[in-house]
């Protein structure tokens, strides 16, 4: 986690195209995550996808577990609320096609599997915002919630959900 601007932490020259800048943070996207019960990944409502939660799973299937504030620390926690972010941007890729056709990423909704007395919930959904300002620039920059909850399925560590206007 870092104090900087997010404008400090963009790939430089490559406007517009979020697939040069995943490539200059030298990430690639993985396959959308299978859901593990009775949803769609997406569902488009006109210019509007409605991303349903993901939580930190890794490419090999590794998943990200604990209790925020316990056993895991609110570092560990941005880093899996990043990679939480990267896997709805596969399941954004695959639900319009081209990530170039994003016009806004309106809303986050953050979850943490936190501890009662927690309270830095924000700084480890930012893992998740400033990779989108990262990848997608000021279209990037959204509204959010970030809450803590007692429990999550499988026990991940966060859970988030997404609303992206699309062209």
């Amino acid at each position: 986690m870092t104090n900087e601007p997010l404008s400090a932490a963009l790939p430089q020259g490559l406007a517009g195209d979020p697939y040069a800048r995943l490539a200059a943070l030298g990430l690639t996207l993985p396959l959308s995550p299978t859901p593990i019960a009775n949803f769609r990944p997406a569902t488009r409502e006109g210019d509007m996808i409605f991303l349903s939660g993901q939580g930190p799973t890794e490419a090999g299937g590794r998943l990200y577990t604990g209790k925020v504030g316990d056993d895991v620390s609110s570092a560990e926690a941005y880093r899996h609320a990043r990679l939480t972010g990267l896997n709805l941007i596969s399941v954004l890729h695959e639900a319009v096609g081209d990530l170039r056709r994003v016009r806004r990423i309106v809303k986050l909704f953050g979850m943490v599997n936190s501890t009662a007395d927690f309270a830095e919930h924000s700084r480890v959904i930012d893992g998740c915002s400033d990779l989108f300002f990262e990848v997608f620039g000021e279209p990037g920059a959204h509204s959010r919630t970030a809450i803590g909850v007692n429990s999550l399925p499988r026990l991940i560590t966060v859970e988030i959900e997404a609303i992206v206007a699309v062209d």
